[in-house]
């Protein structure tokens, strides 16, 4: 039986030289190591074997197995190589052609405004806060000085998820979930997503927003009008003239609209500006004592200042950007000019 196991051996590695592509080493592995292969009968047999020579051929045959393993594999990943090389040999290649330049990504224009304003007012000391964007009616409305079925809802067409469960419209529930858990001083800045159902050349069903407040004792409207004239003036530059106009927002009394010289034709009048030569940016005013009491402060110790705009109107005004829904398309024409 040793000696059937050297001739099959030798066979098999006789036949593996021979073997010219993959299918026929593979062939010889079958033959010789596979279920019905020649060393497999072998191994069946040895009960045929003497005793005093069974742990002998046993051993034996492991050692041609893994000897015969190995060499197919060796053969196997030659022809394997030399098929690779044949194919590389064949193609041609044209070295005289420009090389593939390596494109790389930028940061969208919204993001861009959006880590410029929160650096403006980091510098101011205020902390950057986050909230969920799938928000309870009351924190979106009611704790805000919105009860069911008052009219300031119209203001704002709302995403329903549940009767009381709501995409927030706004990121000012965010400041109520602070002051709740805080007490004064405040000096919060929330931007993130929020929801209304607009779409046209200056409306989006989703958009970006970023809203700012300070509570403290002491606060008045002159600190709103201080801290929001240096933004815009680090925003659109030294130079721009701003005014703040009478307004109504049911979360702050009293209210105003912040509007700044328009920056396409210097405040003459134009298409952009609807021929006023001024163009609206954001919402501000003071913090309504019904704020207040929602969230259990005490109106008559602390007051307080809020202010909201959107990132993609400031981000259009900025960049000259005519339609909204440009920020969105993602066509990389438009995302690498800036």
């Amino acid at each position: 039986m040793i000696g059937d196991l050297q001739q099959l051996e030798i066979s098999a590695l006789t036949e593996l030289e021979k073997a010219t592509n993959e299918d026929q080493a593979q062939a010889v592995r079958t033959k010789y190591l596979g279920r019905k292969g020649r060393l497999t009968g072998l191994l069946r047999n040895i009960a045929q074997v003497p005793d005093a020579e069974k742990p002998l051929f046993g051993k034996r045959c492991n050692e041609v197995k893994d000897t015969l393993s190995a060499k197919i594999d060796e053969v196997l990943f030659q022809q394997s190589l030399r098929k690779k090389s044949d194919g590389l040999l064949k193609e041609k290649i044209d070295v005289t052609i420009p090389g593939r330049s390596v494109k790389f990504g930028r940061i969208h224009p919204v993001i861009q405004i959006r880590r410029e304003i929160c650096a403006i007012f980091a510098s101011f000391g205020f902390s950057i806060v986050e909230g969920p964007e799938v928000e309870l009616d009351y924190y979106n409305f009611e704790a805000l000085n919105i009860p069911k079925d008052h009219p300031a809802r119209d203001m704002q067409d709302t995403f329903y998820i549940e009767e009381n469960i709501v995409l927030r419209t706004h990121t000012s529930p965010v400041q109520v979930r602070i002051m709740e858990k805080i007490q004064p001083p405040v000096r919060i800045l929330s931007p993130g997503r929020v929801y209304r159902r607009d779409s046209d050349v200056s409306h989006t069903p989703m958009f970006h927003q970023i809203e700012g407040l300070l509570v403290d004792k002491g606060v008045s409207f002159a600190d709103l009008k201080g801290i929001l004239t240096a933004f815009l003036k680090k925003i659109f530059g030294m130079d721009t003239t701003l005014r703040f106009r009478p307004s109504f927002f049911p979360f702050t009394e009293p209210s105003a609209e912040v509007d700044i010289r328009c920056v396409i034709c210097g405040g003459s009048g134009c298409r952009v500006c609807g021929q006023s030569g001024w163009l609206e940016i954001l919402g501000s005013g003071m913090v309504d004592p019904a704020v207040f009491r929602n969230v259990g402060y005490d109106s008559e110790e602390y007051t307080g200042f809020a202010f909201g705009l959107g990132l993609e109107r400031i981000a259009m005004l900025k960049y000259g950007v005519s339609d909204i829904r440009l920020f969105f398309e993602n066509d990389i024409r438009f995302l690498k000019q800036f």
